[in-house]
């Protein structure tokens, strides 16, 4: 709950995911021990840099005492106490979107006792969100315990009793109209709104017309499509407060010496996307045509099945984070440059805007809509192949770059100063 409690979280993470058969497994290592060996003989600096030290493991097995739970999360944050009070309060809100979560079957919290994330207010965001709550959770203060021995030690057991919980949930089958997804882009390229960000829209309207749930983020990159997207709420009440979580946003970052206008990163840029308007045509397109049936603002949960907008920056793991605390539990994430990121608790699935992207950094991409570019395929039939991969992805069938790379990226966004 607090930025204090890292190390600890850390220790938690070193006791429990190795023992358990968690640990993360990849198709390399990583062999500085043959950089150690190599100095120690006196090897030059050019000698150094030719040694091979990535290496195919011979035979790694995950072997889980837990076999129901597909893994353990540790989140670790730099917020929690210190700063503006609200995003403290924020972050308890985040904390039980993650605890509510479907995808997530129980938490172990560590708190130190003194910080602005008051434990109160998580337990009634909780209850906010789920009244019926029965999840094991267990909440540990630091300032309460014996000694940091004795509260690691009551943290080990007591998450490890929890799981022994978790482990009696079996995966069992569910209609499409129980997903929630989430519309993600990162790393965009001048093909990304001509390929991949239409394809997800496609894959959106397809949910949304099955009695999904659909959520489109990234506030700063709705900057120029507005009306569009007003003209597409169902009722005023959406359309206005769109309308004030953009004024209020944009009047905020103008406060701190920026604007809308600064969101295309360098890398947009280079490759066209040179405003923010232009960025905004492109990415506004992952919510296909449907009407919008809900505006969230961050942290709130997504209710209303159909098409969400979610105020969220457009920082990509800031964004991919809110998503998961409102509810995602798979997230689509569109790329033209590549990224590699994750999120702890919903898969995301990195899907490439053309067929370069796909094949030089195929070990963090997982769909490619490149063929859409070559004439191959078209925005409807990818559109179709994609809801398939999403649906292998929810199952359990399929698991994403990100999830076994271990890529559990967590940011929560801080809306105000430091004090």
């Amino acid at each position: 709950m607090v930025f204090c409690e890292n190390r600890n979280v850390d220790v938690l993470k070193s006791a429990l995911l190795q023992s358990l058969g968690y640990h993360t497994i990849t198709n390399f290592i990583v062999d500085t021990d043959t950089l150690v060996r190599e100095y120690e003989k006196g090897t030059s600096v050019e000698g150094l840099l030719r040694s091979q030290i990535i290496k195919t493991p011979e035979d790694v097995k995950q072997n889980r005492t837990f076999p129901n739970v597909d893994g353990i999360k540790f989140l670790t944050h730099e917020g929690g106490c210190g700063g503006f009070r609200l995003d403290s309060e924020t972050l308890c809100n985040l904390l039980a979107g993650y605890i509510t979560n479907p995808n997530v079957a129980g938490a172990t919290i560590l708190s130190l006792g003194c910080q602005n994330a008051e434990v109160s207010f998580m337990e009634e965001a909780i209850k906010k969100r789920d009244p019926e709550f029965a999840k094991p959770l267990y909440i540990l203060e630091q300032q309460k315990s014996k000694s940091e021995r004795h509260f690691i030690e009551d943290a080990v057991k007591k998450t490890f009793i929890g799981l022994i919980e978790a482990n009696k949930i079996k995966r069992e089958p569910a209609p499409l109209n129980k997903l929630v997804l989430g519309l993600e882009c990162g790393g965009s390229d001048g093909f990304s709104g001509i390929s991949a960000n239409p394809t997800l829209g496609h894959t959106s309207d397809l949910i949304v017309a099955l009695g999904g749930t659909t959520i489109l983020s990234e506030f700063p990159e709705l900057n120029g499509v507005e009306q569009e997207l007003i003209n597409r709420c169902i009722t005023r009440q959406e359309a206005v407060k769109f309308t004030h979580l953009m004024d209020t946003y944009s009047a905020r970052t103008v406060a701190l010496g920026s604007a809308f206008a600064n969101n295309p990163s360098p890398g947009n840029i280079k490759d066209g996307l040179i405003t923010d308007a232009m960025k905004s045509a492109g990415a506004a397109k992952k919510g296909g045509t449907s009407p919008i049936t809900d505006v969230l603002d961050y942290t709130e949960k997504a209710r209303k099945k159909g098409l969400n907008l979610l105020c969220t920056p457009g920082n990509d793991v800031e964004s991919t984070t809110g998503l998961a605390g409102s509810g995602c539990n798979v997230i689509a994430f569109t790329t033209g440059l590549g990224t590699p990121t994750g999120n702890p608790i919903a898969p995301v699935i990195k899907i490439s805007s053309n067929n370069e992207l796909s094949e030089r950094m195929k070990d963090i991409i997982d769909f490619n809509t490149g063929s859409i570019i070559t004439g191959q395929d078209t925005i409807a039939a990818k559109g179709e192949e994609l809801l398939d991969y999403i649906v292998k992805v929810a199952s359990g069938e399929v698991q994403t770059a990100a999830d076994r790379l271990g890529q559990d990226d967590f940011i929560p966004w801080k809306r105000g100063i430091s004090l």
